[in-house]
């Protein structure tokens, strides 16, 4: 094979300076990396503001992780005829125009094993908490085809929340995908870790997603988690606001990825991604930047795409392939409760139920703040046990008629027989679902509780004097009642003889 140097060196007809002919080759060895595709090199053409244009990687995948010669790493996200705009992860310094860039064949992934139990991590599932490196068994994309119909079935079995607002009227079901929504401080995240909480001893592993968030507040909730006993099954990964958008952007695709290595071995998981909105701006800055078109609210036009390829992730699998199940809750922050916004509506249209929080609700003293006239889950008493379906029964519709008459009566002054009681009966109600954080109640104690709210065991007691009544009565319950408390655990059912029980009981309790 002879080289374009050499034949224009032999045939004489032009005059080459040494310096000339170093250059030549120089070009023609680049040029045969490149068209070899051993290593299949390019070179970056422009840096800045964590983005990269490389020329001459006309093989590369989208999605795959490239290596720059610092040792930092990019993962390409624009495809174009001549070039491929690559995202950094990490810092540019050292790199200029003319580095070079070398394709390493794998699609972004992480590594994965057990020891991620009870840890901190970043979005690429390197170690932030000083606790030593973590062993990898596995290595699992981020970006995973979502399982198909015939490979899911469907959703039955209840994940408790403990919150007793949720789990007797919008349950949510392992495999099921429950969207947190409201305002800024209004308790979303607060739902989340109670639910975390609530998973101790459920064999449920847990995996919470902060993105763009303080790190100061991703602190406080690792100490709440390690608090109540959370974090030996718990999986914290944190892309905060200090991180850099491309970090923000994979960080809920890495904890997915984490969540589908547990539920490979068959086990139910439960994932919350705190927040999407967030998650949205991120992907929104990077695409900008990557000179993509933009849309509506300048988001680029697969921002739908962004957020529905993540939650079709979470199923319930099939015993052929595996049994395992993912659940999400996913949490959304709106402005001024407005649930019609751009990514409020896209992500409605993707789960399958929405907890809807209110500012208004909260700052009363209703807390969880939850909105019962526009929450719902649309899995439903499919995800519920027969006791609670039973001993729930109309409280969705009771509260819907105590809110309706209370805005009704509030400008008269007498009141008839009928709707004193149920404006009485509508405030204890609201009253009993009124929860402090971090205090999960188990599936026992919410049957009990409902069934003898519905029965009318609590009427007569002031609201100011309920919540410790409660407490007396659950304790009363926990020390003469065991029989009945083992009987709702382990049956799931509550009968007319179990009523029965339950109401003597409490009648022994007042006497």
């Amino acid at each position: 094979m002879q080289t374009k140097a050499a034949e224009v060196a032999e045939s004489g007809k032009e005059k080459l300076s040494s310096g000339d002919i170093i250059s030549v080759l120089k070009t023609e060895v680049k040029d045969f990396e490149v068209k070899s595709g051993a290593t299949e090199t390019g070179f970056v053409t422009r840096l800045g503001d964590g983005i990269a244009t490389v020329y001459g990687m006309s093989g590369v995948m989208y999605g795959e992780l490239v290596e720059f010669e610092t040792g930092i790493r990019g993962i390409v996200q624009n495809l174009e005829e001549k070039t491929v705009g690559v995202v950094l992860l990490g810092d540019d310094s050292g790199l200029s125009e003319g580095s070079t860039v070398v394709r390493t064949g794998k699609r972004a992934g992480i590594g994965v094993s057990d020891e991620l139990l009870g840890r901190v991590v970043d979005a690429l599932g390197a170690p932030i908490d000083g606790l030593g490196p973590i062993r990898a068994d596995d290595y699992f994309p981020i970006e995973r085809e979502a399982p198909g119909v015939i490979e899911r079935k469907p959703v039955s079995v209840p994940l408790q929340t403990g919150i007793l607002a949720i789990d007797s009227m919008f349950p949510i079901g392992r495999g099921q995908r429950e969207l947190i929504i409201g305002d800024r401080q209004t308790g979303k995240t607060s739902i989340a870790i109670d639910t975390i909480i609530n998973q101790k001893g459920k064999d449920v592993i847990c995996v919470y997603v902060a993105i763009g968030q303080k790190s100061s507040t991703v602190a406080q909730v690792v100490n709440n988690l390690k608090k109540f006993g959370a974090m030996p099954y718990t999986v914290v990964v944190c892309a905060s606001a200090s991180d850099q958008a491309p970090f923000q952007y994979i960080a809920p695709y890495s904890g997915t990825a984490m969540a589908e290595y547990f539920m490979s071995q068959g086990k139910d998981v439960l994932i919350v991604y705190d927040d999407l909105s967030k998650h949205a701006v991120a992907y929104r800055a990077m695409s900008l930047l990557l000179h993509r078109p933009p849309g509506r609210e300048a988001y680029p036009g697969d921002v739908f795409y962004l957020h529905s390829r993540l939650l079709e992730r979470s199923s319930r699998l099939d015993d052929e392939h595996g049994g395992g199940s993912l659940t999400a809750l996913p949490i959304i922050e709106t402005l001024a409760g407005d649930i019609s916004a751009y990514i409020p509506t896209n992500v409605i249209s993707i789960t399958d139920g929405q907890i809807f929080l209110e500012s208004e609700l909260f700052n009363s003293g209703q807390r969880p703040a939850v909105n019962y006239g526009l929450s719902v889950s649309r899995v439903g008493g499919a995800a519920q046990t027969k006791a609670m379906k039973k001993a729930a029964g109309n409280l969705r519709i009771d509260l819907a008629q105590f809110k309706e008459m209370e805005i009704f009566t509030q400008f008269s002054s007498e009141l008839d027989q009928s709707t004193a009681e149920l404006l009485a009966h509508g405030r204890m109600l609201t009253e009993l679902l009124k929860q402090p954080l971090y205090n999960p109640l188990p599936h026992y104690k919410q049957v009990i509780l409902l069934y003898a709210a519905q029965h009318g065991l609590f009427e007569g007691i002031p609201l100011s004097e309920l919540r410790g009544y409660v407490a007396d009565l659950m304790t009363y319950i926990e020390s003469y009642g065991q029989d009945i408390i083992s009987e709702i655990e382990e049956k799931k059912v509550l009968d007319e003889e179990l009523g029965d029980r339950i109401e003597r009981i409490v009648t022994a309790f007042e006497e």
